[in-house]
């Protein structure tokens, strides 16, 4: 595969099946794997991946978890723009069973791991939430899996960018492994929007000047980061969500910005007032 876009699969409206589905051999990186399943109501599916850890986002509906704890009824929100999430942290050789009550979808990302941390269900209220960035390069962050979270590499966040807003800006890279200043990180970007026909361009260029490509992606579109800076404006009159994956050689969120866009910063007087869009 080994590509910048792994576009989602069409399913018809209410049908079951893999949305997104790849291994990290396919994507030609090191890390990290991602599967995002939708479930009919009473479906049920089980997920093990020896060897790796294992994170699991609802992005919409409600279901039934047990991952060796019993069972537990998680999920609130409609779609990823109705709430905050429910997520499960999946120690390396566990096996987590989920039972679907409403049509729901979850995604999950999987790396390598030989650490043991326990496994461990994150509630809306155990997420932090936080306005970064100003003016019209504002967002909405959820951090899910902090580093400071125990676990042995991944990392994971949700971003909310309103209509015609920049993200992930001044742009940033973390392509060297150079701690405490910079680490190498593999990053996933999994898109959802909040209106049919919404789209977003994301930028991927490299800091010598070798490589400058735009993309394009729409709803439940993946973008594979494996370096250089990569940036997001979401299209005007459309507000965008993305579901970062993180992992790499340091369990760190040690990036290098753009030196050419930094004073941007400068410039910043107040938050974009549509934030939060998700409380």
């Amino acid at each position: 595969m080994a590509q910048d876009v792994v576009h989602s699969r069409p399913l018809p409206g209410g049908a079951s099946g893999d949305l997104v589905n790849f291994s990290r051999r396919e994507a030609g990186w090191e890390w990290m794997g991602l599967s995002v399943k939708r479930f009919s109501p009473g479906e049920v599916a089980d997920f093990s991946y020896p060897g790796e850890e294992t994170a699991f986002v609802l992005l919409s509906g409600r279901c039934s978890a047990d991952w060796g704890e019993g069972e537990h009824k998680v999920g609130r929100r409609q779609s990823v723009f109705d709430g905050l999430p429910y997520a499960l942290y999946l120690s390396p050789g566990k096996r987590a069973h989920f039972k679907a009550e409403t049509i729901c979808e979850i995604a999950a990302c999987h790396v390598p791991s030989s650490e043991k941390f326990p496994s461990r269900l994150i509630s809306p209220e155990d997420v932090a939430v936080s306005l970064r960035g100003g003016g019209n390069a504002s967002r909405q962050i959820v951090d899910i899996m902090r580093p400071e979270f125990p676990a042995d590499r991944l990392i994971v966040v949700e971003v909310y960018t309103p209509g015609g807003n920049w993200s992930s800006y001044p742009p940033h890279k973390h392509d060297v492994h150079n701690p405490p200043a910079e680490v190498d990180l593999d990053e996933i970007y999994y898109y959802r929007m909040n209106k049919e026909g919404a789209f977003a361009h994301q930028r991927l260029y490299s800091a010598d000047g070798s490589s400058d490509r735009m993309v394009t992606v729409r709803d439940g579109d993946a973008v594979l980061v494996h370096d250089g800076y990569h940036p997001v404006v979401a299209g005007p009159g459309y507000d965008v969500y993305y579901l970062n994956f993180i992992a790499g050689s340091s369990r760190s969120l040690a990036i290098t910005e753009d030196p050419n866009h930094v004073w941007i910063r400068s410039s910043w007087k107040e938050i974009d007032p549509r934030l939060p869009l998700v409380r």
